[in-house]
């Protein structure tokens, strides 16, 4: 059997199971891809051929087919130059997640608004000084009069729209 001369410290590359995982890394970042909005992916300047292929997998519906169809993918990433969609898809990721925090602190002065009252408008008015404090009185009452009646809450999404843009124009900084 021949002696081969191996350096502890010659490095060959990643590790067969590295590649694996960085080919499954990339998979995924093109199920992501595939996922996208056309429009969110017109804005990406994707090699043509990568660009093909996911049109392609956003068109077929036959399992087998889609899996194939994910494996080119993840192959054509694998040749790609992938910091710029990862940094774009973060940057969508950020901007969902800063929506959806804004959404619920609209929610939260909502729903204050409506259960505590009046020292919750006053926590608001000071918080806002801006806002119309006699319109949304007028539909937190609405609203607790609609949900006191089962009726649909017309007011109460009245009032969500009205504090949404009460919110927006100081920049939320309460």
């Amino acid at each position: 059997m021949p002696v081969r001369d191996e350096d502890p410290e010659a490095d060959e590359g990643p590790s067969r199971s590295q590649r694996k995982r960085d080919a499954a890394e990339l998979k995924e970042l093109g199920d992501e891809l595939a996922a996208l909005p056309v429009a969110e992916l017109d804005r990406l300047e994707l090699p043509e051929k990568l660009r093909d292929a996911i049109d392609l997998a956003q068109r077929l519906t036959a399992h087998g087919a889609r899996a194939r169809q994910r494996q080119l993918i993840g192959k054509i990433l694998r040749k790609t130059d992938v910091a710029a969609i990862r940094a774009m898809l973060e940057a969508r990721a950020l901007a969902r997640r800063l929506a959806a925090r804004e959404f619920h602190r609209v929610e939260t002065w909502r729903d204050r608004l409506l259960a505590e009252g009046e020292p919750a408008f006053a926590a608001f008015a000071a918080a806002f000084p801006d806002a119309d404090l006699a319109r949304l009185r007028a539909l937190a009452a609405e609203a607790r009069a609609e949900a006191a009646a089962g009726r649909a809450p017309a007011a109460a999404r009245e009032l969500f729209r009205l504090l949404r843009a009460a919110l927006a124009a100081t920049g939320g900084s309460a």
